[in-house]
């Protein structure tokens, strides 16, 4: 699917194959703090995950593609949108990108294509992410895609020991 790729990235679906790579993902301990994870999955866990993973977004409330680099034939990361409301039409946007591949532009790639994903062809009107006021590198690449910070949730995430703020930013598709 052309919206979906470029001559850098593709997004795709998540396939069998990725069973591995999400493994060693979910079980990483430095991302379970973004991800609200607190215990390993196991392989048997992942692999109905990934079995269930055809739902349609209408009904799973939620997208998860595969970030592929191109020129490597790659996976670098995973992209979702989560708590989708088609009602309001609005959902909430992570990514993440693994650290080899972390600072190479694949995260702005993937966001960019997958913003105008959402947009035109899921209709939605507003795409809103939940960042830790301490990742830096995060707030930047949103603030760069015109994502604007609109309020703060303070102590909302307890990571190694503290509490931590998160800033709530949204896109609203200016048609």
């Amino acid at each position: 699917m052309q919206v979906l790729q470029n001559n850098i990235i593709k997004l795709r679906a998540l396939e069998p194959e990725d069973l591995d790579f999400l493994f060693e993902v979910e079980n990483n301990p430095s991302f379970w703090e973004v991800s609200s994870t607190q215990t390993p999955f196991s392989k048997n866990i992942l692999k109905k995950y990934l079995d269930n993973s055809h739902q349609d977004i209408y009904e799973a409330k939620q997208l998860r593609l595969v970030i592929v680099s191109v020129k490597e034939d790659k996976t670098v990361g995973f992209i979702d949108l989560f708590d989708f409301n088609p009602q309001h039409k609005r959902a909430g946007i992570g990514i993440l990108i693994i650290e080899n591949y972390q600072y190479k532009g694949f995260a702005k790639e993937a966001l960019q294509l997958f913003i105008g994903y959402a947009f035109k062809q899921l209709g939605l009107h507003q795409i809103y992410a939940n960042i830790a006021t301490d990742n830096k590198p995060s707030i930047q690449l949103f603030e760069k895609l015109s994502f604007q910070k609109t309020g703060i949730k303070e102590d909302w995430i307890f990571s190694n020991g503290i509490f931590k703020d998160i800033i709530l930013y949204q896109l609203i598709h200016k048609k």
